[in-house]
């Protein structure tokens, strides 16, 4: 059974960072491509960070240069380093694995995460 759980959501003021992590168990973690997406209230889910198994990453314009993701292949997990946070970061924050060959795709049950002073 693969679960994806993600941790290190919280409260934090504008300004502030949190580190968020993904352990994944029950996939073959090496082979997926990993991703951060978030979903604020009244607004579709968007893409945040995605990492290629190779390690490649891609972020969204609103993401670049305050936001990293990596990831661990020998502890199945991957972060998202979050940084000079604002209020319009505030959402529930999903990860998402995905290994195209064999059209598999999981998300994580998300952690909230809230930017307010």
């Amino acid at each position: 059974q693969v679960h994806l759980v993600e941790s290190g959501g919280g409260s934090v003021q504008p300004g502030g960072s949190l580190r968020l992590s993904c352990s994944a168990s029950g996939i073959i973690f090496n082979k997926y491509n990993m991703a951060w997406y978030r979903q604020a209230p009244g607004k579709q889910r968007e893409l945040v960070a995605g990492i290629t198994n190779g390690g490649t990453t891609n972020y969204a314009d609103s993401a670049k240069g305050r936001f990293f993701i990596s990831r661990d292949n020998v502890k199945n997990t991957v972060f998202l380093q979050m940084n000079s946070l604002k209020p319009e970061d505030t959402a529930v924050y999903y990860c998402n694995a995905v290994w195209e060959w064999i059209s598999a795709l999981y998300w994580g049950q998300g952690t909230q995460v809230t930017v307010s002073s």
